[in-house]
């Protein structure tokens, strides 16, 4: 390999390195389980993946490049999981996959669009949290599980609590163990309104226990 071609690829790594630091280091401080190391090691794998295709094709093919975007399917899944009633970590694996999308562009030696993209990463990120907030506050879905006494509560009576706190709930699911019953309600409304709720949930003598 010539040495000036030898340079070009070291230097994509290392703008890879750069590129991976600045979106790790924001999923590092917000704690997720993808973070700073993970983050850059996808770049800096995602670059050499499309570096090594280039040269074991001189460029006509992306075959292996493409299998990227398979693997890194893979890879982000495991950063989503359960926690209650709520899956998380999709925003993660969602980073997690487009990192490695900068990381191809970097390895093809298109460093505008890269960074360009890293920009718009970080917008969405860091940025756009006050506009989620933002619509959270007149409507938000929220995965409730209320467990009453068989004999106190019927499905009919859960959704007064909805009704007093001015929210829309769906009952989708039930499950009865020996005299407790389970009521799995999706409710939507603004996010005031869910803190109304559960402080009705948290002050009714009848309600066993509830899961948000």
């Amino acid at each position: 390999m010539a040495p000036e071609l030898i340079q070009e690829n070291v230097t994509k790594l290392i703008v890879a390195l750069v590129a991976g630091s600045i979106i790790g280091a924001e999923r590092e401080y917000n704690n997720k389980n993808a973070g700073f190391r993970t983050v850059i090691l996808v770049t800096i794998g995602a670059t050499l993946f499309t570096i090594l295709s280039g040269l074991l094709t001189q460029g006509r093919d992306f075959h292996v490049a493409g299998n990227v975007v398979v693997g890194i399917g893979f890879l982000g899944a495991g950063a989503i999981f359960k926690e209650g009633s709520t899956v998380k970590g999709i925003t993660t694996a969602a980073t997690v996959w487009i990192s490695a999308a900068i990381g191809m562009a970097i390895g093809i030696g298109e460093y505008g669009i890269a960074f360009a993209s890293v920009f718009i990463v970080m917008l969405v990120l860091l940025g756009f949290i006050w506009l989620q907030g933002f619509i959270d506050q007149f409507n938000r879905e929220k995965t409730y599980k209320i467990t009453v006494s068989c004999h106190k509560y019927n499905v009919d009576e859960i959704t007064d609590f909805f009704k007093e706190s001015h929210l829309k709930g769906t009952c989708v699911y039930r499950h009865k163990v020996n005299e407790k019953i389970t009521y799995t309600h999706i409710v939507k409304g603004p996010e005031k309104n869910h803190h109304k709720l559960i402080s009705i949930l948290q002050n009714n003598i009848h309600v066993i226990e509830f899961e948000v």
